[in-house]
C-alpha cells in the first residue's frame, strides 16, 4: 500500500489485497451515484477509487494533496460501525448548492427559482446532508454487503460550510490511529462541480476486512 502523506511503514494490505479492495470501493461508489442519480437525475463522472493507509494526524497534510489550494469546500461527515467500523466524509466546493439544489427543485415543484438563488445556510445544510446521506449511505452499504456484513449509522453531520482549513476534522478522530483511507474524486456530469468522497476505516476493523476481502474473491474463484 502507498506509504506517502505519512503512511505506516509497514503495508498491512497485500497487493492482491488492495487490488480486491479498489474493486470493491469501485462497485460501492458506482452504486452510490446510482442512487443519486435516481433521486435528481444527474450523471456523476468517478476516478478510480485511490487506496492508501495514512496516521490520522496526516489526514490534513493529505486532503491538501486532494484538494485545489485555497478552494473552499463545506463538509458533511456520518459515522458508521459494525465489523466495518468507520466514517464517512463528503466535500463539496462551495456554491456547488447552488446548482444542485436546481436538480432537486425539479423533483420538488414546490420550490421556485427564487428559493434557489436565495440559497441560506439552513438550505445548504439541507443539501449537504441529503446528498451525504445518499453517498455515504449508498456506498457503505454496498461494502458491507459485498462484505457479507451489517453496519449501523448515525445521522449525517453538517461539520463546516466554506472552509480551506480541514485541520478541526482531527477533533473527531483518535490521533493515534491509523485509517485505511478510500478516496474517489467525482464531476457532476455538464456541471463543473468536483467533489471529494472518502471512507475512513481504522485498526479495528483491519483484521475483519483483510479476512472479508478474501472471502470476497474466493466466491468467484470457486
Amino acid at each position: 500500500m502507498d506509504n506517502r502523506s505519512g503512511n505506516s511503514a509497514v503495508p498491512l494490505f497485500s497487493g492482491e489485497e488492495k487490488d480486491i479492495l479498489q474493486e470493491v470501493m469501485n462497485i460501492a461508489f458506482g452504486n452510490a451515484t446510482a442512487d443519486l442519480a435516481e433521486l435528481i437525475d444527474i450523471h456523476t463522472v468517478l476516478s478510480v477509487p485511490d487506496v492508501r493507509l495514512i496516521d490520522i494526524d496526516k489526514l490534513t497534510d493529505y486532503l491538501g494533496e486532494s484538494i485545489p489550494q485555497n478552494q473552499t469546500n463545506s463538509v458533511a461527515g456520518q459515522k458508521f460501525w459494525g465489523d466495518f467500523n468507520g466514517s464517512g466524509l463528503l466535500f463539496l466546493p462551495s456554491g456547488s448548492e447552488r446548482v444542485l439544489s436546481q436538480y432537486f427543485s425539479q423533483s420538488r415543484s414546490d420550490q421556485d427559482d427564487d428559493d434557489c438563488r436565495a440559497l441560506d445556510d439552513n438550505i445548504k445544510s439541507g443539501l449537504l446532508l441529503e446528498i451525504s446521506n445518499i453517498l455515504i449511505g449508498a456506498c457503505v452499504g454496498k461494502i458491507s454487503d459485498l462484505l457479507n456484513t451489517m453496519v449501523s449509522y448515525t445521522p449525517p453531520e453538517l461539520l463546516s460550510l466554506e472552509k480551506t482549513d480541514y485541520s478541526f476534522l482531527l477533533k473527531h478522530f483518535n490521533n493515534e490511529q491509523r485509517a485505511i483511507v478510500m478516496k474517489t474524486l467525482f464531476q457532476f456530469d455538464e456541471q463543473d462541480i468536483n467533489g471529494l468522497l472518502l471512507i475512513m476505516t481504522n485498526d479495528q476493523s483491519i483484521d475483519w476486512l483483510k479476512k472479508a476481502l478474501h472471502a470476497f474473491i474466493s466466491a468467484y474463484e470457486d
